[in-house]
């Protein structure tokens, strides 16, 4: 509170006239956030594409503002921006015919897994800034650190080292994603 009073040339106090506390600030950010989202109009024949979008919107929204993910984990979706978006992926599931318990819960666990995801992206984005902590990008030095494992201790990690630091971009995110929609329509 007392950054942003400073970069707004207010004092703290003046903030509380418009915010209860930083977790009321960070529900309006993140409501802020949601309003830029374009929602679909739910489509049975597409609702994986659909879901899919929406959850790709999200994750480049919180990568745009790095840490506000973290204030997404612990919230519960009561401003108008997060509840509407809320309700359109619980329109698009129900519309691909996934059962509504189990739709309230994908919307949960898809959020928490976007803004987990981003907040892993972040974290290790700051780190390799700050703490010139580069190996955690570098598929390379992964590979060197997981070969150097004592294979007898270690032999699915060694044998499968590649594997298991496999992956461009958001290709683990977009796995993710698939296997928890995927899932749902087998339900």
């Amino acid at each position: 509170m007392r950054r942003l009073a400073g970069a707004l040339d207010t004092g703290p106090a003046s903030l509380y006239a418009h915010v209860v506390n930083k977790a009321d600030l960070d529900e309006l950010l993140i409501g802020r956030l949601c309003a830029e989202l374009v929602l679909p109009e739910p489509d049975p024949a597409a609702w994986r594409e659909q879901i899919r979008g929406v959850c790709t919107q999200i994750r480049e929204q919180y990568l745009k503002y790095p840490g506000i993910s973290r204030a997404a984990l612990a919230m519960a979706p009561t401003d108008l921006e997060t509840v509407r978006v809320s309700e359109g992926m619980l329109a698009i599931l129900l519309a691909g015919g996934v059962a509504p318990q189990a739709a309230a819960w994908a919307i949960d666990a898809l959020l928490l897994y976007v803004a987990a995801y981003c907040l892993e992206v972040s974290i290790a984005r700051r780190r390799s800034a700050q703490d010139d902590v580069v190996w955690v990008h570098d598929r390379d030095e992964l590979l060197r650190r997981f070969a150097a494992l004592p294979a007898e201790t270690f032999p699915h990690t060694t044998r499968h080292a590649a594997e298991l630091t496999a992956g461009e971009g958001h290709d683990r995110f977009d796995f993710t994603l698939a296997l928890v929609i995927d899932g749902l329509a087998h339900r």
